[in-house]
């Protein structure tokens, strides 16, 4: 077992873990920070995205002590200080952009790594970024919608038939 220190969340956290442990696997076990989602363990289907060191990555595709010294942010620390929704987290509620909320956390963690990059991204845009996230109850429109809002940008009414 190795000692592990890393910022989560703005906070210094330490564990411990086993070299084959997963990133994923320490934030909800060791961690207790249950708000990651491990949908597949294969890095297909997004759930579990979580930023390190302001980069989003899928959590079980990283070994936890890879993460040794860095910052880590989970869908946990995305409110904002007073525990209020995030713009981003705001908007998927007003847009209907979850539906079960498996996928959220994950489709949260990457929608604001683009908004990071392009903070006004275009449907298309929008789309291509979150390819690498699995909703199967949505459809996308809602999530897209909600991206859009976020960013500040007139959201179009009723279903897109983009893609």
């Amino acid at each position: 077992m190795t000692k592990l220190t890393m910022t989560v969340n703005g906070r210094k956290m330490s564990g411990t873990a086993e070299g084959r442990t997963l990133l994923s696997d320490f934030l909800r076990q060791d961690l207790g920070l249950t708000g990651t989602h491990v949908g597949c363990d294969t890095s297909q289907c997004g759930a579990c995205t979580v930023h390190i060191d302001g980069l989003a990555v899928k959590s079980c595709a990283v070994l936890a002590m890879e993460c040794e010294g860095a910052e880590v942010t989970t869908i946990e620390g995305m409110a904002n200080k007073d525990g209020s929704l995030s713009v981003l987290q705001q908007a998927f509620q007003d847009h209907h952009g979850l539906q079960c909320g498996f996928c959220t956390p994950g489709m949260v963690m990457s929608a604001a790594a683009l908004l990071q990059d392009n903070p006004r991204p275009s449907e298309t845009e929008i789309r291509h970024h979150l390819e690498g996230n699995i909703c199967r109850c949505t459809g996308y429109h809602n999530i897209v919608k909600a991206v859009l809002a976020a960013s500040g940008q007139p959201v179009p009414e009723g279903v897109t038939a983009t893609d």
